[in-house]
């Protein structure tokens, strides 16, 4: 099992910047992805950006150029660094973990409780 503990969300003006963080701990073998979503008031839940385990990295195009998402492995933390802070970048960010219990084990994802970010002025 892994637990996902979420921080840093809040209220910003657009253009802003926020930075949200995201730990993992518990009981597994390695994690392979690690992953923040978002989900806006009636609107399906969006992954926003992923990073691997050995650090390639992924954009929802709305984001490229103003998220940057960064782990680190050894402490098993993930980040997301929103520059230029947009009224559509409002919802709830979530964290997102793909890891395995064992070496042979199928991958499971495991979310964190979610933080609330909102632009707006």
């Amino acid at each position: 099992q892994v637990q996902l503990v979420e921080s840093g969300g809040g209220l910003m003006q657009p253009g802003g910047s926020l930075r949200l963080s995201c730990a993992a701990s518990g009981s597994f073998f390695r994690i392979n992805l690690m992953r923040w979503y978002r989900q806006a008031p009636g609107k399906q839940r969006e992954l926003v950006a992923l990073i691997t385990s050995m650090g390639v990295t992924n954009y929802v195009d709305s984001v490229k150029g103003r998220f940057t998402i960064s782990s680190d492995n050894a402490k098993n933390t993930v980040s997301l660094q929103m520059d230029s802070l947009k009224p559509d970048d409002t919802a709830v960010y979530y964290c997102n973990v793909q890891a395995q219990s064992g070496r042979t084990s199928i991958p499971t994802d495991f979310w964190g409780q979610g933080t609330q970010v909102t632009v707006s002025s």
